[in-house]
């Protein structure tokens, strides 16, 4: 019985983030700090799970880990944030009004239907450059760094290289017209779907939300540490569905995660991934 209501934990963590967007007051919905309050709460909400309902020990958290995990998070949401919003959000916002794209039948759709249409059309995107990062080298070298986490932990999906982190908080979601409450609640959404399938929690969730959303055991396998090919599956970072309908999807879960050997990169490692293959030359030229 316990086990079964742990398996719940997802779904329901879905349903009270929907909620909490369908039935708050404007008010409350308008206020810049309700978008990241929600985001902060999911997390402070799956790092306690952790501790409550842990998966593996090999993954259980510890002081390096978990400031290394703050430090990223808030930088991803205070600079990578802020990054995408000037650089990509508003200029396609201001490219939108220019050439008159307008999507006014999507914010008359029900709520539950835009908050899915947003997710599904980011997911879309999120898809093919996550997929792109492992098949082509320069993206590569931004991604890799997010591969060498040694384990898995509810703020993960936010550690790696700065490039990456800009790139994968891109879309086109800025062109379309969506009701604010679903497109607020496809963030959350989203991010709380990304945080479970990080997280150190021994959920299952229902055959239903496995099918159509990242689990920890889809996840787990993409980070695995023990076969290259199984690292090549599962890019969905919120929607496995994508994974499923363009044939990338594999069943299956992993408790070593990792790349190289398991080399665990400091931050500065992190960042100067790109330049790896450049300075390796220059050491080799000097040497």
């Amino acid at each position: 019985m316990k086990q079964s209501l742990v398996n719940l934990l997802p779904p329901a963590t879905l349903a009270a983030i929907l909620a909490f967007w369908a039935f708050a007051p404007q008010s409350v919905v308008e206020a810049p700090w309700a978008l990241p309050a929600v985001g902060v709460a999911t997390v402070v909400f799956v790092q306690c799970l952790e501790f409550a309902f842990e998966r593996h020990e090999g993954w259980r958290m510890n002081g390096r880990e978990f400031a290394t995990d703050i430090f990223y998070f808030a930088f991803f949401f205070f600079v990578i944030g802020w990054l995408a919003d000037t650089l990509v959000n508003g200029p396609l916002g201001e490219l939108k009004a220019a050439w008159g794209i307008a999507t006014p039948w999507l914010a008359e759709l029900p709520f539950l239907v835009q908050a899915m249409i947003a997710l599904f059309v980011f997911e879309f995107g999120q898809y093919w450059m996550h997929r792109a990062m492992h098949n082509w080298t320069p993206l590569w070298l931004t991604h890799a760094p997010h591969h060498h986490i040694t384990q898995l932990n509810a703020m993960k999906g936010y550690i790696g290289n700065p490039i990456e982190l800009f790139l994968i908080s891109l879309g086109v979601i800025a062109l379309l017209d969506f009701d604010l409450r679903p497109l607020f609640a496809s963030f959350t959404v989203g991010g709380a779907i990304a945080i479970y399938a990080h997280a150190n929690v021994s959920a299952n969730p229902p055959i239903w939300y496995g099918f159509v959303f990242t689990t920890i055991r889809n996840h787990s396998l993409h980070h695995t540490a023990t076969s290259y090919e199984d690292t090549r599956c599962n890019y969905g970072n919120s929607v496995i569905f994508w994974d499923r309908v363009f044939g990338t999807y594999k069943e299956g879960e992993s408790a070593i995660v990792g790349q190289d050997e398991r080399k665990r990169l400091s931050i500065a490692e992190q960042w100067l991934f790109p330049l790896r293959p450049w300075l390796e030359k220059h050491r080799r030229a000097e040497g």
